[in-house]
Formats: C-alpha cells, structure tokens, sequence
C-alpha cells in the first residue's frame, strides 16, 4: 500500500483556495494510478516517490504546478499531455482550475506509463552536453602572413583547433610590435614545416 506524508495534508491547507481542489485531484489520481506511492516532500513541495522520484506538484500565488519526472520518455508516447509546458515549470503549464488538467482517465494512463518506467528500471537519456564555441577569431596580421606562404596555410588549416588556438594566442600575447613580427614570422616558418606551436616538446 501507498504512504501518505501529513506534511502534504499541510501543505494543501495552507495553499490557496484555488489550488486546494487541484492538488487533491492530482493526488487522488497519483495514489490510484500508482497504489504504492510513497510521499515526501522535496524542494518544500509534494512530491510521489516509487522506486525513484515519480512526480511532483506545487502551488504558487496564482497557478499551480504538475511533472513527471521521467516526462521526456512519457511525451514520446504522443498523447499530448504535455501542451503548454512553456509556461511554467511541469508538463501542464499553469494550472489555474481543475478544467487546465487532463481528463482522470487519460491522467490516470501517465501515472500507470510513469510509474512502469521506474518498475522497469528506464532511465533517463543523458542529457546532450552543450558544443563547445569552436570558432576561432584568427589575427589579420597572421592570416595576411599566411597566404604569402602557401604551405603554412595549408598546414594551419589543417591542424586541430587548439593546435591552432596555440598560435594565436602566442602571436596575441606578444608584448610589442617588435616581439609580435619575430613570433609571426616564426609561426609561419614552423607551420610551413607542418609543425605545431610547442612541437619542441612533442615526444618522438
């Protein structure tokens, strides 16, 4: 059998009047969709565990809240649920009336798929790693040098990116005019060789 928390009985008494209502039902409808439901709270508000994180709710001054956790998996079923997500934090958007959730039954069909992912042990797809800015802001100076020495071009274009990101950044670093044209015109010499920036130290 499932576990009622009375912090969550608190929780929905001193919520506003609007938003009583709507945490009973999404309650109501958790606990029979998923019989042994366990309650607690997490971040100050309800939320259902089950074998892992289920779902949570809250209620805010003017709407209130409702998520799956492993939503992203439930949205791939088509069932549209999830229309308005933009809007607030959950799959349902603002929630003002009992009228912004779905219809029981087809409630009652997410919490039965939510909580059969977590019997089966699915978990979440790893989320994608944000790219990393490759672009290289390469000085006119070096570039002008380049195309005079057509097999420093080539090799340039050739390296990786932090192959070349060496050689611009040892060219920027440069403290004066003087220094500047000495490295750039050493860079070239070295890429024309096809070497890298610190190919003194590369391991033969």
């Amino acid at each position: 059998m499932g576990k009622k928390d009375p912090r969550i009985d608190a929780y929905i008494a001193k919520s506003a009047a609007f938003a009583k209502p709507i945490l009973k039902r999404l309650r109501k409808v958790v606990h029979a969709g998923c019989p042994e439901v366990e309650e607690t709270l997490k971040w100050n508000m309800p939320a259902f565990m089950y074998k892992g994180p289920l779902a949570g709710m809250a209620a805010f001054k003017q709407h209130c809240t409702f998520g799956f956790w492993k939503h992203a998996l439930l949205a791939r079923d088509g069932n549209g649920a999830f229309k308005g997500a933009a809007q607030a934090m959950g799959q349902f958007g603002r929630i003002t009336s009992l009228s912004d959730l779905p219809g029981e039954k087809a409630l009652l069909r997410l919490v039965e798929k939510a909580a059969a992912l977590n019997e089966q042990g699915v978990k979440l797809p790893p989320r994608p790693k944000p790219k990393p800015n490759r672009k290289l802001s390469v000085p006119t100076d070096l570039m002008r040098a380049l195309r005079k020495n057509p097999k420093a071009l080539e090799a340039f274009e050739g390296f990786s990116y932090s192959h070349r990101k060496e050689y611009v950044e040892w060219i920027d670093e440069a403290k004066t005019d003087e220094t500047r044209a000495r490295r750039l015109a050493t860079a070239v010499d070295w890429m024309a060789q096809g070497k890298s920036r610190h190919w003194k130290y590369v391991k033969k």
